[in-house]
């Protein structure tokens, strides 16, 4: 695992404070249960760190309460221990009656979740009951955990449907945590009148907890023009991109097309694009030692977007190649974690390949919603019957211009094609993708600076989640998620759809899971209600963890596809109605942002 030129975000990693909580009561009560309590609170602990990792690849740290809390003195010494500890996710097992609001963690900014043991000795289940209550009626909802088989005192096992519960609700809460005090760097501004790259500060502060940070397009050029990089790296960059990033077929007409030393100038630049990029959302402690103090710090950036087009993409090269190769899981200094950075600034899209990425730990496809291929269309451009999963029709997904190299599906798990998480991807399976991208000289009608797109097939098969956040006035922010499968064509018929829009861009052909009903009915239906031109997708069927993170920042769902069964929310939704999306519309808008 190469760290070299990795992020230097600022901000310890979240660590999940778990709070064993027990009936108060001494001279008998409270002595014969604090045993199984902290035993309790050592399984959780022990099943979150051998389960979970952080989008960086360390390893979820929790931190125990140091005595069970029986009442207000002892959560009082266990907020305080976590606020010193870095707590950013609270967990509170029990396996008895305790005293609900004398108990309960009061902290409003914090994630939370009770686990009530199902037992019949003691009521743990009773004061899960009591407690949530409690939350509800403060105003702090929070998650519950309640086995669905009654076990017996001793056992200490941890049970499957209490095991998805808490780690589903630590991913989630982590991700909460994790983006927290970070920002949102806008490189540039509002490209081509996308709503999304208008960057929402509302938004961003009052939902994330971010800040929104600006720089102007031409800091890029200054940059370059006094070398404000490492230039040691640069050697090693370019070097590495001449030898593994093979250039593809020039698409352009002949008197469109640059000269030789056009595009290996071109080739240059955006190599340099992109060790600035990084340095702009990181920073970069070398240049500290080349005099550049300001610019070594960076912007503390998260999460990033690079407007482009028009006003740079007119007249430099354009940024599709950094955009690709930030946001894969590795470069010239090796295998490492992906940056998140958005297409034409689209900062919507961006925090949707945030939210992908936190869950995951694996590099995020950004993606134009572009086309709908009913069955008949592709009987009649290509004279071939769509047949498997796309016989129902299929959606081109395409970027203009770059996607993490990820995106080709040329890791594998178990054997099939996958997007691993990037601390698992091997040396053999970035040659894969190497291979399996050219880089096409920019379609000058479009980019008449220059520049060259990744250009790729993804591998059919592959589980994904589509997902994307839309900002609708007098409403706020909701989320879309579709789940599906990417499909494979044949060549021929490939070939022929991919040839009537760029094909220097990189491609994803994708189904949705349909479910007959509502925006789910067919393909069509799926992309009819899409609020937007753009998508972000992740490997795996993530959706229910996309629902539960999106309930702790209270932004509600409006349209998916997971099953029933899956959706996870916290317990206060229960009391807004039986319907669950009206609910979910409800609480969100009666509790407000989290940090509103």
């Amino acid at each position: 695992m190469d760290t070299t030129g990795s992020k230097q975000l600022i901000g310890r990693r979240p660590r999940v404070g778990i709070r064993p909580a027990i009936d108060g009561r001494r001279k008998g009560v409270r002595e014969s249960l604090e045993n199984q309590t902290m035993d309790m609170a050592k399984r959780a602990k022990a099943l979150i760190e051998s389960s979970l990792r952080h989008a960086d690849g360390s390893k979820v740290e929790c931190i125990i309460a140091d005595t069970c809390i029986g009442g207000v003195a002892e959560a009082a010494a266990c907020a305080d221990k976590f606020r010193a500890e870095g707590v950013g996710v609270s967990l509170t097992v029990t396996p008895c009656w305790c005293y609900g609001s004398e108990t309960m963690d009061m902290d409003p900014d914090i994630p939370k979740a009770v686990w009530g043991f199902n037992g019949t000795e003691r009521p743990g289940a009773v004061y899960l009951a009591a407690v949530l209550a409690a939350h509800n009626q403060k105003g702090l909802p929070a998650f519950g955990i309640y086995g669905r088989d009654v076990q017996d005192s001793d056992d200490e096992t941890i049970p499957a449907d209490v095991t998805e519960k808490i780690l589903r609700f630590v991913k989630a809460g982590i991700a909460v945590a994790t983006i927290r005090g970070k920002s949102y760097l806008s490189m540039g501004s509002v490209s081509m009148g996308i709503a999304g790259s208008i960057v929402d500060p509302v938004f961003f502060e009052k939902y994330l907890g971010m800040r929104c940070e600006y720089t102007d397009m031409t800091e890029f050029v200054r940059r370059i023009n006094e070398k404000i990089y490492d230039q040691e790296e640069y050697e090693r960059a370019i070097s590495w991109v001449r030898e593994n990033c093979r250039e593809g077929e020039d698409r352009n007409p002949p008197g469109k097309q640059r000269s030789r030393s056009q595009k290996d100038a071109d080739w240059e630049f955006v190599v340099k694009m992109t060790l600035i990029g990084r340095d702009l959302m990181a920073g970069n402690r070398k240049l500290e030692d080349a005099g550049y103090g300001e610019e070594a710090l960076g912007h503390n950036a998260i999460v990033a977007g690079f407007q482009g087009q028009r006003q740079w993409t007119d007249y430099f090269p354009n940024g599709d190649f950094m955009e690709a190769i930030l946001c894969s899981s590795f470069d010239w200094n090796g295998i490492r974690q992906p940056y998140m950075l958005a297409t034409e600034n689209d900062t919507l899209n961006g925090v949707s390949m945030l939210f992908g990425h936190l869950l995951t730990g694996s590099a995020q496809v950004f993606s134009d919603v572009r086309t709908y291929w009913s069955p008949d269309a592709v009987k009649r451009v290509t004279g071939h019957a769509p047949e498997g999963i796309a016989s129902g029709g299929f959606i081109h997904l395409i970027n203009s211009g770059p996607s993490a190299l990820d995106g080709t599906g040329r890791q594998t798990i178990d054997g099939k094609p996958a997007i691993k998480p990037w601390w698992e991807v091997s040396p053999d399976e970035v040659q894969q993708c190497l291979e399996n991208t050219t880089w096409g000289p920019a379609t000058t009608e479009y980019f008449r600076g220059g520049g060259f797109s990744s250009t790729f097939l993804t591998k059919g098969g592959m589980p994904v989640t589509l997902s994307r956040i839309n900002i609708i006035e007098n409403l706020g922010p909701v989320l879309q998620i579709a789940e599906g499968y990417t499909a494979e064509l044949p060549e021929a018929v490939h070939d022929i759809l991919n040839k009537r829009t760029d094909p220097t861009w990189p491609t994803t052909w994708f189904v949705p899971n349909l479910t007959g009903s509502g925006p789910f009915r067919d393909v069509y239906s799926v992309m009819a209600n899409w609020g937007a031109n753009h998508g972000a997708f992740s490997y795996g069927h993530i959706g229910a963890d996309l629902i539960s993170l999106a309930s702790m920042l209270r932004i509600p769902v409006c349209m998916h596809n997971v099953p029933e069964e899956k959706i996870y929310r916290p317990s206060a939704w229960a009391a807004f109605g039986m319907d669950q999306e009206g609910a979910d519309y409800r609480a969100c808008a009666s509790y407000g942002p989290l940090y509103g």
